[in-house]
């Protein structure tokens, strides 16, 4: 299992749509997720920041998450929460959430 985080800011006028979504996530896109082989997943947020958790429990995550961008319904879904977000200014070309490097752990 290997772990990963990233971050994004939400729109503030976009924050109660965003947790509007998520409360009732769509059935299909989490799927999806588990599919490629994602558990654990959250989201948190604070401060205009969201941050995400996920565990990955395969063994080709660009694979894996390249399949879930194919998918159309999660194309769908992002056509709506990706306009509540914006990416950070350090973000790398064509990367929306930006990757957080883990700099401690406990199990």
């Amino acid at each position: 299992m290997k772990r990963y985080a990233a971050v994004i800011r939400l729109r503030p006028e976009k924050e109660a749509e965003y947790r509007e979504l998520h409360a009732e996530a769509w059935p299909a896109v989490l799927a999806a997720l588990k599919r490629a082989r994602i558990a654990n997943y959250s989201i948190f947020l604070r401060d205009g920041l969201l941050f995400s958790y996920l565990e990955y429990l395969g063994d080709d995550y660009a694979a894996d998450t390249a399949a879930i961008a194919a998918d159309p319904v999660t194309q769908q879904w992002w056509a709506l929460t990706d306009p509540c977000q914006q990416p950070l200014d350090s973000v790398a070309e064509g990367e929306w959430w930006a990757d957080a490097e883990e700099v401690f752990h406990l199990d």
